[in-house]
């Protein structure tokens, strides 16, 4: 155990922290959510981390997304590892620098305990879902947190046993509501708040007397 993890087990205790690390996450997308959740995971003790996204960092992400005025030209899942490892060290992350679609979106996140939907297009995230929604884990999604203003419409809705939807589920990023940190950040929280009761609730289960 790290210094890093010494600090975690100080919230979570150990044999939890031991629990987490048997646990795959897989996320899609390495923008405004995928980043942000990826970080919020590493830091509460998850350290396996199956990410994938095509893109490179671009000026235009630093208003929202978990990277750096340095890293603007670097494939984002080269340049998300590289932060995450910051936090932890010890996390094993896969970094997929391609593109998911219908033909290799189950394989890509075939090893994971739950998946994070952090795409952009509706048509990807509604590939995602149909993919998802058939392998028997859980799916963390997200649609409706653009503008400011109106973080408490950001809300968590339990869909079925093993989905999950989170945002206003109506404000889609664009011209009149842009992208931005706050209400990103409050999604890609919400997700990753999701998945930590998720699997909080699992070990309890399995470990209770």
């Amino acid at each position: 155990m790290n210094i890093a993890e010494q600090g975690m087990a100080a919230y979570l205790g150990e044999d939890v922290l031991k629990y987490f690390r048997q646990i795959t996450i897989g996320i899609a997308g390495a923008g405004g959510l995928g980043s942000n959740c990826a970080m919020h995971l590493v830091r509460s003790g998850f350290v396996r981390l199956v990410i994938s996204d095509f893109d490179m960092v671009e000026p235009s992400n630093l208003n929202r997304q978990f990277y750096f005025l340095n890293q603007v030209g670097m494939a984002k899942v080269d340049a998300l590892s590289e932060n995450l490892w910051a936090i932890n060290p010890d996390a094993r992350i896969t970094a997929h620098n391609l593109r998911i679609d219908k033909g290799n979106a189950a394989d890509l996140f075939a090893d994971c305990d739950v998946v994070v939907e952090a795409l952009d297009d509706p048509a990807a995230k509604k590939m995602l879902a149909e993919a998802m929604l058939m392998q028997n884990k859980l799916f963390v999604a997200a649609s409706g947190m653009g503008g400011c203003g109106r973080a408490d419409a950001i809300v968590t809705r339990r869909l079925r046993d093993d989905f999950i939807l989170v945002g206003d589920m109506e404000t889609e990023c664009g011209a009149t509501a842009p992208p931005l940190a706050p209400m990103v950040g409050v999604a890609a929280a919400k997700q990753a708040d999701a998945v930590l009761a998720h699997v909080l609730d699992r070990y309890m289960e399995e470990h209770h007397d």
